[in-house]
């Protein structure tokens, strides 16, 4: 898999650029299948015997492992270690991706020209394979289970904070090696915060509740959300909210098909929420693509080019978010298949009284 995957990027590669040097790690873990922290890949355009990881001493056993394809060098500064060595064995020049930090890239050219590229590797992540559909799949039904059994636990009086380890408990419980991405559990008045930070705050009647959360299986990220309202019937804005943003994103799930142009999904979704007079407290994009990394390409908004393609998975997330007073936003990962879209974290998506 890894070496075919390599062999994706050689037909890439410009006359240019002899070989690239891949630092970033979710691109690194996609060509080779290492895991660690600290590693830097090179990927010949034309001799795949000349591919080479190098790690520290710290992974010799695991990179072993996980690249048995791979010779391996070991030394703590790896980007810069292998370079050299690179340049020693007569390499006259290298391709570097464009998120390079910029100290790193000053130190490569004291020893080779340095060639940047843009997004090689990550266009080859765009359409995922069977493996990498089943990997998401289990952690869209890891995240969806253990919501589900959330929002049964959930009572009056529980801490943002302790709902979110709590979900994150149930993760680990269900399989998944880690969550996604730092969890959101939003409350009352935080519930109209995008990205708010568990706090001390506790569960009151009457307040909405947004979760927003994902499992991680075997690198591959889940992104699902739901709002709730906590122990009492809801109030009319409300339900007029939450009933907008659930019509939404189910028009933007079904206008997720092979070929569409992504602003066009973006425009099924956000039209409903503008023709009701909440335009502009729906600030973000609808969605984005996810795999080895939480937020990857392809972003769905009013300003993306491009089209979906089949295989590929995006995350469908309208919202409304009303300043002091409270938010809802509805999310599922759903794969776009050649045929249909296939919802991965299915889970009622009703305005459910909890607590």
């Amino acid at each position: 898999m890894s070496v075919a995957r390599r062999d994706a990027l050689r037909r890439l590669m410009g006359a240019d650029i002899p070989g690239l040097l891949i630092t970033l790690l979710p691109n690194i873990r996609y060509l080779s299948g290492f895991s660690g922290s600290n590693a830097a890949l090179f990927v010949s355009r034309d001799d795949p015997s000349r591919d080479l990881i190098c790690t520290d001493g710290r992974y010799q056993t695991q990179v072993g492992r996980e690249c048995p394809d791979l010779p391996v060098q070991l030394d703590r500064a790896s980007a810069i270690a292998l370079v050299a060595r690179l340049a020693g064995e007569g390499l006259t020049s290298i391709g570097v991706e464009d998120q390079i930090p910029v100290l790193l890239e000053r130190e490569l050219r004291k020893l080779l020209p340095v060639v940047a590229t843009s997004g090689l590797i990550e266009q080859l992540r765009v359409i995922k394979d069977h493996h990498e559909l089943e990997l998401l799949t289990r952690a869209g039904a890891i995240t969806a289970e253990a919501m589900a059994q959330l929002l049964r636990e959930l009572r009056v009086g529980m801490t943002e904070i302790y709902a979110a380890r709590r979900l994150e408990q149930l993760f680990g419980e269900l399989g998944a090696e880690d969550r996604a991405f730092e969890t959101i559990v939003a409350t009352g008045s935080n519930s109209a915060i995008p990205h708010h930070q568990p706090t001390s705050r506790s569960l009151a009647s009457g307040d909405l509740l947004v979760i927003d959360a994902g499992a991680m299986v075997e690198g591959y990220h889940a992104d699902m959300t739901r709002t709730v309202l906590v122990g009492a019937d809801p109030e009319p804005w409300q339900l007029e909210i939450h009933g907008l943003v659930a019509a939404a994103q189910l028009a933007g799930v079904k206008a997720c098909a092979t070929a569409v142009p992504l602003k066009t999904i973006d425009a099924a979704a956000r039209s409903i929420i503008e023709d009701a007079g909440y335009g502009r407290q729906f600030g973000h994009g609808l969605g984005h693509g996810v795999g080895l990394e939480i937020h990857e390409a392809p972003m769905i908004n009013a300003r993306s080019t491009g089209s979906i393609s089949a295989n590929t998975p995006v995350t469908i997330e309208p919202g409304i978010y009303l300043p002091d007073q409270g938010g809802v936003r509805i999310e599922d990962t759903l794969v776009v298949e050649p045929k249909a879209s296939r919802v991965l974290t299915e889970l009622a998506r009703e305005l459910v009284v909890v607590g």
